[in-house]
């Protein structure tokens, strides 16, 4: 599949919380969840090297219209509603149009 839609998001956690956001991330993996859908082509969940408290997700859509009708999903929502407890502040998020590259994981 083709990723024609993508996005980074850089998470601020609340002082000690970087464990339970990327726990919590890394649950929309589970079947059902919105990175498990056949439409998201990357989810990959990242760390700050230097503040265990910064997380990064970047996602891979095969379309903006696919990720926006995940999104809106009772298993994406449930999600978004545990992160906004675990946040010192708003998430910042850029999108992007792959161009080409590799992942190998």
């Amino acid at each position: 599949m083709t990723v024609n839609y993508g996005f980074t998001a850089t998470l601020t956690a609340e002082p000690g919380s970087g464990d339970r956001v990327v726990h919590l991330l890394l649950t929309g993996l589970n079947e059902g969840g919105p990175g498990a859908s056949e439409h998201c082509v990357v989810y990959l969940v990242s760390r700050s090297a230097s503040d265990p408290d910064v997380v990064h997700v970047t996602e891979g859509w095969t379309s903006e219209q696919d990720h926006h009708r995940i999104f809106v999903g009772e298993a994406a929502q449930a999600v978004v509603a545990q992160l906004n407890g675990l946040l010192a502040k708003e998430p910042a998020y850029t999108d992007y149009v792959p161009v080409r590259g590799k992942a190998a994981f």
